[in-house]
Formats: structure tokens, C-alpha cells, sequence
């Protein structure tokens, strides 16, 4: 069923309603059929860039959509209801576009963005590495300055759309420092010297193509430096404040599609000679995972604001990540019970739901990780 959703102007509503005609038209009716074939679906992002939904958070002077970060999560979390790797794809893309909107100098910005907002680029965020997951310090891809240039070796993981990308927002290595010695830059994704590793086989989101991205004597411009030399660390930790929201949004779509599901069947199916929604343990059920679902959605929705507000949001962030993730992976899974033995097949889409929602935990931080974020800086504020 449709979310009623509370915005904050007219023009969001008219955006919500473009969301969910195409998401109606173009995702929905194929999203089973690629994520079973295990395709990436290269033509959907550019069929929701020409409709403006991969740059909506970005100012329109550089070609984005100037739209608040809590319409652009409810477009996405609509978006992450009808196929997830489209959705968290796009909260990629955006990702990787935020180095460039945050640290850009007003040259790059203009030189860079248009092309990145413009709807027919896709981007990929290039942190991770095989031994430098959580411990974003530890990464050991190295760029060394040569002349007007860097010289890049290394080994990124875990990399969305590796591959694929038109562009990586890059982090590597220019100084000894654990922290201060990471620089952030712009990447083409035909660079010479790029190359990347087999696709992950993977328990879900089998249609969002991840690899390894391997860097061998990759040159990059000094120009395409975004931000000083050591602020990469910086830069790549606020990204992932946003980033964490983007995943909480489409953790939180992925949970109401599977409501939606369950609540359907239970209405339907008939046991004993009456629906099997007349018994109150499976209301009991249904009604926590509506709770669940519905709590996300407020947790997301009070860190977007503040963010708005450009007020700090990193520890509601991390609490939404957290609260909408693990929502989604209960909710993903009693909607499989909730279904019975039907649920466990693939005749219908909750199954996939939960392999899905499993992914949720681990990526832009695991929920572990996400607690230790929410526990140091409540223990800051400790006189």
C-alpha cells in the first residue's frame, strides 16, 4: 500500500508522484527477472538519471535537484521499495558525488558536476579494501605525487558498481599518518592502468554488480586532488554520515515492501475456513513489523532534518542506519513466516527480500560499527 507520506512542499508531492509512476512502470516489472539473471541494470539508472532522481540532494546551479535530504530519502526509500540494488545504487552514486559537491574547489565543481548530476554518469565509491574494511585507516592503496600527477597502486573491495562506474570517488594514501595522511580524488572509470576483479557471488542484491577495483600505476591528474592532501579521512567519514541515511532509507522501503506482502496474503489466504489475518498471533505479528517499518522511517526522517537544518547528525545517522537495517531484516523475515512454505520459495518476492536485507547490516558500516559510533559520542557529552 501506498505510504502517506508528509512533505514539505507542493513541488516534493508532484516528485513523489513522478517517483512512483516510473518505479510503477519501469523497476517493478522487471526487478524479480534481472536480480534471478543476475543483472546489472545499467539502462534503469540512466532511465532515473534523465528523471533527475540520481542528483536530487545537489544544487541546480551544478545540475542537481536543490531538493532537501528528507524528500530526496522518501524518493529513495520508494525507489528501494520496488528493487533495492536500483535503490541503494542510487544512494551510491550520490555518495560518490558528495566528494566533489563537499571538497571540490569551484573549478571542479563546475568542471565535474554537470556531468555527474546530468543523469548519464553512475559513480562508486572507492574506500574499502581487502584488509581495510571498518578500519578505514588501514588501507594501504597509495597515491605518490609524480609532477602534476599521483601515481595510484592498490586494491579496492567491495566496490558497487566496479566495474560499471563512469567515475570513483577514490580515497588512497600520500602521507605515513594513520589518519591524516589519506587524500580523496576524482577518478574516471576508463583511467589506463584500471582494472577490476570478478563479481562477488552473493547471498542477495545479485543484480548490483561489486568487485574489486585494482589500481596499477593509475595516473591522476593533481588537479583531480579534491581537497588538501591528508583531508581524506575527513571528507570519506562525513560522506558516510549521508551515505548511512541513503541505506537506512532503502532498508526502510525493503521492510515496507515485505509488509505490504505479508498484510496482502494474511487478508488472502484462508485457514480453518477463515483468513489467517482473523488470528490474533499473526496480527500481533503483522502489527510489530508495521512498528518496526514505521519507527525506521521517523528515525531516518529525524537525522534528515537535522542534517536540513545543517545542524550535527552523525550519531542519529548512525542510529538510523542501525534501527532501519535491523527493522529490515526482522520485518524481511517474519513476512517469510508470515507466508508459510510459500514464503520460502521464489514464486513470491519475500524470500528475496530477506536475502536482500542481510546486506543492510554489513555495508557503509556494520551495525556493530554503527553502536560504537552512538556510544562514543554519547560518552562525550559525559562532564
Amino acid at each position: 500500500m501506498p505510504v502517506d507520506r508528509l512533505l514539505p512542499t507542493p513541488e516534493a508531492y508532484d516528485l513523489l508522484e513522478l517517483t512512483r509512476d516510473l518505479v510503477a512502470k519501469e523497476l517493478a516489472p522487471r526487478a524479480a527477472a534481472d536480480e534471478a539473471a543476475g543483472r546489472f541494470p545499467r539502462d534503469v539508472f540512466a532511465t532515473i538519471g534523465a528523471a533527475g532522481l540520481l542528483s536530487l540532494p545537489y544544487p541546480e546551479e551544478y545540475g542537481g535537484g536543490a531538493q532537501p535530504y528528507e524528500v530526496y530519502l522518501q524518493m529513495l526509500e520508494e525507489i528501494a521499495a520496488a528493487w533495492l540494488t536500483i535503490g541503494v545504487g542510487t544512494s551510491v552514486h550520490s555518495l560518490a558525488a558528495y566528494g566533489i559537491a563537499q571538497a571540490g574547489t569551484e573549478e571542479q565543481r563546475k568542471r565535474l558536476l554537470p556531468g555527474v548530476l546530468g543523469g548519464g554518469q553512475l559513480g562508486a565509491y572507492c574506500l574499502s579494501e581487502p584488509q581495510a574494511g571498518s578500519d578505514v585507516a588501514g588501507m594501504a592503496t597509495r597515491a605518490t605525487r609524480d609532477g602534476d600527477a599521483y601515481v595510484v597502486n592498490g586494491v579496492k573491495a567491495w566496490i558497487s558498481h566496479g566495474g560499471e562506474a563512469d567515475f570513483y570517488l577514490l580515497f588512497a594514501r600520500t602521507g605515513s599518518d594513520r589518519t591524516r595522511g589519506i587524500s580523496a580524488f576524482y577518478l574516471p572509470g576508463d583511467a589506463p592502468g584500471l582494472s577490476f576483479g570478478a563479481p562477488e557471488r552473493k547471498l542477495g542484491m545479485t543484480g548490483s554488480t561489486t568487485t574489486q577495483v585494482v589500481l596499477d600505476d593509475v595516473r591522476i591528474p593533481a588537479t583531480d586532488r579534491l581537497g588538501d592532501e591528508g583531508t581524506g579521512m575527513r571528507l570519506a567519514l562525513a560522506a558516510l554520515d549521508s551515505g548511512r541515511l541513503g541505506i537506512a532509507a532503502c532498508a526502510v522501503g525493503l521492510a515496507q515492501a515485505a509488509l505490504d506482502v505479508a498484510v496482502t496474503y494474511a487478508g488472502e489466504r484462508e485457514q480453518f475456513g477463515q483468513p489467517i489475518g482473523d488470528f490474533q498471533g499473526l496480527q500481533f505479528m503483522l502489527a510489530d513489523m508495521a512498528a518496526a517499518t514505521e519507527s525506521g522511517r521517523a528515525s531516518y526522517l529525524y537525522a534528515a532534518r537535522l542534517r536540513d537544518a545543517g545542524r550535527p547528525f552523525s550519531r542519529q545517522a548512525s542510529v538510523a542506519k542501525l534501527v532501519c537495517t535491523d527493522a529490515a531484516m526482522r520485518v524481511t523475515t517474519d513476512a517469510v513466516q508470515v507466508l508459510g512454505g510459500y514464503g520460502y520459495t521464489r514464486d513470491f518476492p519475500v524470500e528475496r527480500y530477506m536475502r536482500e536485507a542481510k546486506v543492510t547490516q554489513i555495508f557503509e558500516g556494520t551495525n556493530q560499527i554503527q553502536r560504537l559510533v552512538i556510544a562514543r559520542d554519547l560518552l562525550r557529552t559525559v562532564p
